[in-house]
């Protein structure tokens, strides 16, 4: 079933690809989140948050990037990858976008592995568990723009931790 889904995000995201160049408001994210994903929470946001996060901190380029995302023991489902798949135009039809069929801990909501298939240059993002809390309190009281707002003027160090990431067995 998670595949299907994810096929189905690769298809309106490729169809979605022209129109990704030109998103820059955030109504515009709202429409594009929810036409790929089906609708718009937070956890969409934070995805796009990250995505756009990572092509500005790896200097990429969408479709430059590499995504290995994993959810966390608790975590309702791996929406946020969606995000970073609108954010990156990284999807899985083209190889770049995985999601892990294992899940960590439950001290962890998600993490994703970003890497500039370029550079090899990689980032670590990684969502605390704790941090489901307000994400779930912001998708039941607020409108789709508001969580939009909520979710990029946030502290991102409130959001998720970034560090730079080494692949197990690569030479530093």
């Amino acid at each position: 079933m998670r595949q299907l889904t994810l096929l189905m995000c690769l298809f309106l995201t490729v169809f979605a690809v022209g129109v990704r160049a030109e998103t820059e408001t955030p109504e515009e994210w709202v429409r594009l989140g929810r036409r790929v994903h089906g609708g718009f929470g937070t956890y969409v946001v934070v995805g796009i948050r990250i995505g756009l996060d990572a092509m500005k901190r790896l200097e990429a380029s969408p479709r430059d990037l590499d995504v290995t995302y994993q959810e966390g023991l608790l975590s309702p489902c791996p929406c946020v990858v969606d995000g970073i798949m609108i954010a990156t135009v990284s999807t899985p039809g083209q190889n770049s976008l995985r999601v892990l069929p294992t899940r960590r801990d439950r001290n962890t909501f998600g993490v994703a592995i970003i890497k500039n298939k370029k550079t090899g240059q990689a980032l670590r993002y990684t969502l605390p568990n704790s941090v489901r809390s307000q994400l779930d309190s912001w998708n039941q009281s607020l409108t789709e723009r508001q969580r939009y707002d909520a979710v990029m003027n946030a502290p991102a160090d409130s959001l998720y931790i970034v560090e730079p990431y080494d692949e197990p067995g690569s030479k530093s």
